[in-house]
């Protein structure tokens, strides 16, 4: 079941449009990752694919995807990089996000993400219309209401 109707967008308006520069700057991060790696490989993939999402939906959506200790130990596989430097807050994809649209109801994204603010149910709300979700790697639990 889907949180959310995610709006159908044409594919030109879900991609990042990089320059140049900014293409030669990813192939660089990533020829230098891969150069100079030396443990497990799966790590390597992952943090390659982080690099290559970024643009497209953002750092929010990739601190929702991973833990602020995981995107570190990415960080470093690709060179020592700054995420929040190197892409922007919400890529063009950020809107398909479940996780973002949910997190956007809280009154602070890092309070969010570190589970310090929650969602509190009413009594209005009857028991058996609310699921809960958890939101990976944090485990964040949040109510939402089925209708």
């Amino acid at each position: 079941m889907a949180l959310f109707k995610i709006p159908d967008k044409p594919k030109e308006e879900k991609l990042a449009q990089l320059s140049n520069q900014q293409r030669r700057q990813l192939d660089e991060i990533e020829a230098n990752a891969i150069a100079e790696f030396k443990g497990q490989l799966d790590e390597l993939e992952s943090a390659l694919g982080m690099l290559r999402m970024g643009h497209h939906f953002g750092w929010k959506v990739l601190y929702l995807l991973h833990s602020k200790k995981t995107i570190r130990k990415y960080e470093e596989i690709l060179g020592g990089i700054k995420i929040r430097d190197l892409f922007p807050e919400r890529g063009p994809s950020a809107y398909r996000s479940h996780g973002l649209r949910i997190v956007d109801g809280f009154t602070n994204f890092w309070k969010a993400i570190s589970g310090e603010e929650h969602i509190e149910t009413t009594d209005i709300t009857p028991l058996s219309q609310v699921h809960q979700t958890i939101l990976p790697c944090w485990g964040l639990v949040i109510p939402f209401w089925q209708g």
